[in-house]
């Protein structure tokens, strides 16, 4: 019986290598697959970056501090920051609901306010023109009080804002979901209102994704061109923000395009590493 028994368990432990030993081969095989795709992948996004950046350093300072870039670096500054404080404000209640309330229609509220996201930003551009232009749905009572929004700067505010502020209501909401809420069931047992509840318990825990939203917002009005161009047009020191500076500097001033275009890289990365140094686990999209 015993030696039944240990030969039952050489050829278990001989079979059982034989499996690894098959094994091995494949997955090294499988790695190095993955390893030269994701080299190819890498490369292929990294060199039109290393490419701009190769023929953007040596330009003069004409390039970088000229009339036109000053005044559409500080015009996109301006206006992605108020497009992030307004997400903020707006955004910040939508997240909270839509993150602990159940409610009729909460699937259909959450689709609208991710469909910005995924929408052309041409379709973008006419959809807030028949909405608030002369002519839309809004255009006669606003005219009737004097205000003009479309081809302005506060057109520009909206048109980022209205691209933008779902990055932030999406992250948010993730945020306060995450939020225990033992804490704040304590917080009331001590007799802590609901609104100073939200302010010292519930915002401050869930503030890496808020902060982390609020940044990707700014980054993305910031970089925001297709709604903006339909719906504040391109017109120098008022609406034209630096990705409409860039467009015209293709026919115009290239050498001021490819500045600004290395500014906005530049931008865009320093964002997306704060937004890992904030939520190590990146933007969060609840």
């Amino acid at each position: 019986m015993r030696a039944n028994g240990c030969r039952a368990v050489f050829f278990s432990m001989a079979f059982s290598d034989t499996r690894v030993g098959f094994a091995r081969p494949r997955i090294r095989c499988a790695r190095i697959l993955f390893l030269a795709l994701a080299s190819l992948l890498v490369l292929f996004l990294t060199l039109p970056l290393v490419a701009l950046v190769v023929r953007a350093l040596p330009l003069g300072l004409d390039a970088w501090l000229n009339e036109t870039t000053l005044a559409a670096l500080q015009l996109s500054l301006t206006t992605a920051t108020l497009s992030a404080l307004i997400a903020f404000g707006v955004g910040t209640p939508v997240a909270y609901l839509l993150a602990r309330e159940n409610f009729r229609g909460k699937a259909v509220v959450d689709t609208l306010i991710d469909l910005p996201m995924v929408l052309p930003p041409a379709v973008a551009g006419i959809a807030l023109l028949m909405a608030f232009g002369r002519r839309g749905l809004l255009g006669a009572t606003f005219s009737a009080f004097g205000i003009e929004l479309p081809f302005t700067t506060a057109a520009v505010v909206i048109a980022e804002t209205f691209v933008a502020a779902p990055f932030y209501v999406r992250s948010a909401k993730a945020g306060f979901g995450a939020v225990d809420r033992r804490l704040e069931q304590m917080s009331a047992l001590l007799g802590v209102s609901d609104w100073k509840t939200f302010w010292r318990v519930t915002l401050p825990l869930a503030a890496p994704s808020v902060v982390s939203g609020l940044l990707m917002t700014w980054a993305r009005a910031l970089g925001e061109f297709g709604a903006t161009i339909m719906f504040a047009g391109n017109f120098p020191g008022r609406t034209q923000t630096m990705p409409l500076a860039i467009y015209s500097g293709l026919e115009a001033n290239l050498d001021s395009a490819l500045a600004l275009s290395l500014i906005l890289v530049i931008v865009s990365f320093g964002v997306l590493l704060a937004i890992r140094q904030v939520s190590p686990k990146g933007l969060t999209l609840g």
